[in-house]
This record gives C-alpha cells, structure tokens and sequence, in this order.
C-alpha cells in the first residue's frame, strides 16, 4: 500500500479513511468474481448494510453521519480501489441523499422517511432519468416517460436506461414530463408487478453495478408522489449548489487509478529481470513511469479535495462553482485513464490477462469519461466562458 496521501487532514479523517479501507477489505477479494460474472454483488451491498454504508450521506437528525463532501470522497476512494463497480453502485444512492441535503425541494416528511428507512433497513434510493429514445435529459429535451394526471394520482409509461442498481432497489425516481401541464416533474416509485427490470447490463467496464433498463407499465402512484417539479433553467437538485455532489464520480476513478498505481510498484518489484539481474522496479524507464503515474495522481487530488474542501467551507460561493466541478470530472477522470495505461505499460503484455487486475481497471477507467459531463460537454462550456469573458471585456473602457 503507498501511503503518500497528504489528503488526510486531521483525525477525523483519519477514523473515516480506517473504516474505508476496512469496509474495502471485506470486498475486495469478490470483486474480480463479480467483474467476470457480471452478477450483480448482493455480497458486497449486505456488507456495506452491515456497515452503516447506507447512511453515510444522511442528516444525523435523521440517524445518519452526515459526512461533509471532502469526508465522503476521501471514503468513496477507497471502496473503489476494492471495487469500481460496487463504489460507483452505492455512490449513486449517496450522491442522492448528498445533493437532497443540501438542495432540498421534496417535502420534509418524505425526505425524513426515506433517510430513515435507508439508515435503519439498508434501503437504497437513485434516480434514473436517462432514456434510450431521448438520451440523458442533461442535454436538454424532455423525457419520453409520460405521467398522465387520473383521479388521486398519476399514470407513468416509459424506459429508462442505464438504472444503477436496479436488481437491488425497492425504491426509485424518475423525471417524467406531465403532458397536460407541459412540465417535467420527479416522482417517487416503488416496485411492484407494472415495473419490469430487463437486463441489458453487459458492458466493458463497471459490469457488476446493475445498471439495467427499467420498464414502467401504467405504474400508478398517489399525489404525493410527485416529489418536485424539474422546471428547465430554474435551479433544482441536480444543478443546485453547484452539482457538487458528482464529485463523488472522479473520486472513484482515481481510486481505482491508485489501485493501478499500487499493484504496479509491488509487481514491479517482484519481477525479476535476467537483463537487469535486478527486479524491473529498478529500471529506469520504470521509474519515468512511476514518476508521471505519481503526478497524475498528486495533480488530480489537488484538483478534487481542494475543491471539495472550498465546498464544504465557504456556503456563499457553492452556487458559483459549477465550471470547477466539471473541470475537476474532467481533469481527474482523464488523468485516472492515463495513470492505468502507465501501470499497463511497465507489465508490458503481461497487463492484458486476466490473471492479473491492470486489464480489470483499464476497462472499469474507462467508464469515468462516460459519466456526465462528457468530456465534450466540459470543454465547450470551458471554451464558452472564455469567449463570454473576453467579449465583456472588450466593452469595458480602459484606463487611458
């Protein structure tokens, strides 16, 4: 293990980084089987209920620790150097409870219960929201998954794609567009015989985090369902404070990158080379390597729990940093692909079996730049600040 890590700051960070990486013991040894099978770890997730996973995110008025966001990554991080998928899996369910703690339109009592059935009964909770016909709404459009309003409540028809956790969920959201009121709008649904699970989960990468499509036949659901309206160009959970939750994202793709970087140094290290008749840790090209890998990950952790820690201390400016949380995804996703492909080299051919973990990271890395923002998205928004900023400057008389 490379203990280098200056992120840990005081001790409590220190007693949230010790259960982190006992938690990751427990699964690590599973996590190769889950990959190959593509099952989906029911094992892992009863051991993360058993270990109050669930709650981490939670209020504690509502029995959870209320880890700040710099808390959080720290924990996030290190599960996923155990398990990219199972990390990434539950990270959806804290990310939800992260962001509705801090940008809160449902009611009070619905977010109060189900905190409270996450902490007490290991309920987990996500939101699907993208589609097959319509893509991910964070592009604009609304969804195809149409509520219609009847008597006491709603009847909801569509597919989403890409459900993370769908075989192990009880409950779920969906934005759905209300025809009549030509409104999109989140609601809460619970399983039942009209929600249809179709596994369509066989991937490259992340192949045991259950991401399945999930089917809504004339699923009907009370008033009260309808948790809160998503209303285009108005602030709402996903985009509020900065959307800063998602940076749970990056925090699971550079653990798995210094899982890379870990079995790397320790492989190289008992590698033995007839030419060198030395281990090839004492290469130098090996070392070039090692010392890009190191700075990839030194730069990438700057970016990430510096940004987290301005999150978490400074309330005011949580509205204005959402271009540092894209760039943030960007820099550490991208930097977390380079890392592996660096590991890989230095095991040369030796990197693509699957008797070794390097060609389980690769695949699971590459996942990073698929998860919203895209790096297109990033880049053009970047690009178009830029432009913005220096028309606006262009306007301002200067100082003859």
């Amino acid at each position: 293990m490379n203990e280098s890590n200056r992120t840990i700051r005081n001790a409590h960070d220190k007693k949230w980084t010790e259960y982190a990486d006992r938690v990751a013991q427990k699964i690590a040894s599973t996590a190769s089987f889950y990959d190959e099978t593509g099952k989906f770890p029911f094992e892992h997730f009863k051991i993360l209920k058993e270990e109050g996973y669930c709650g981490l995110t939670i209020p504690k008025k509502y029995g959870g620790e209320e880890l700040s966001l710099y808390e959080i990554l720290l924990v996030q991080e290190r599960l996923a150097k155990a398990s990219g998928s199972t990390a990434l899996a539950v990270g959806w369910h804290l990310m939800t409870f992260f962001s509705l703690s801090h940008f809160r339109p449902w009611k009070e009592e619905t977010f109060e219960r189900l905190c409270k059935e996450a902490v007490e009964e290991g309920f987990l909770l996500n939101v699907y929201a993208t589609e097959r016909a319509a893509g991910n709404i964070v592009r604009g459009g609304n969804p195809s998954t149409l509520a219609r309003k009847v008597d006491n409540g709603y009847i909801i028809n569509g597919r989403k794609a890409f459900a993370t956790l769908a075989p192990i969920v009880k409950q779920f959201t969906v934005l759905a567009y209300i025809e009549e009121e030509n409104r999109v709008a989140e609601f809460l649904i619970r399983k039942n015989d009209s929600v249809e699970t179709i596994d369509t989960w066989n991937v490259l990468g992340m192949r045991s985090t259950g991401s399945m499509d999930i089917v809504l036949h004339d699923v009907f659901v009370p008033d009260e369902a309808l948790l809160a309206y998503s209303d285009k160009g108005a602030a709402n959970r996903f985009n509020g404070k900065s959307s800063a939750y998602t940076l749970q994202l990056p925090a699971v793709y550079l653990g798995i990158a210094t899982a890379a970087r870990d079995f790397i140094i320790k492989y190289a290290d008992e590698k033995y080379s007839p030419s060198l008749n030395n281990v090839i840790l004492e290469a130098p090209h090996v070392q070039q390597k090692i010392g890009e890998i190191e700075i990839l990950i030194a730069i990438a952790r700057g970016l990430l729990y510096g940004l987290a820690e301005k999150w978490d201390r400074d309330e005011g400016v949580r509205d204005q940093l959402s271009q540092e949380v894209a760039i943030t995804k960007y820099t550490v996703c991208n930097h977390a692909v380079k890392i592996v492909e660096l590991a890989m080299s230095i095991a040369g051919g030796h990197s693509l079996s699957r008797d070794l973990p390097l060609e389980r990271y690769f695949r699971d890395v590459q996942c990073g730049l698929y998860n919203p923002p895209l790096n297109d998205m990033v880049v053009n928004g970047v690009a178009a600040e830029a432009v913005k900023n220096y028309r606006a400057a262009k306007q301002v008389p200067q100082p003859s």
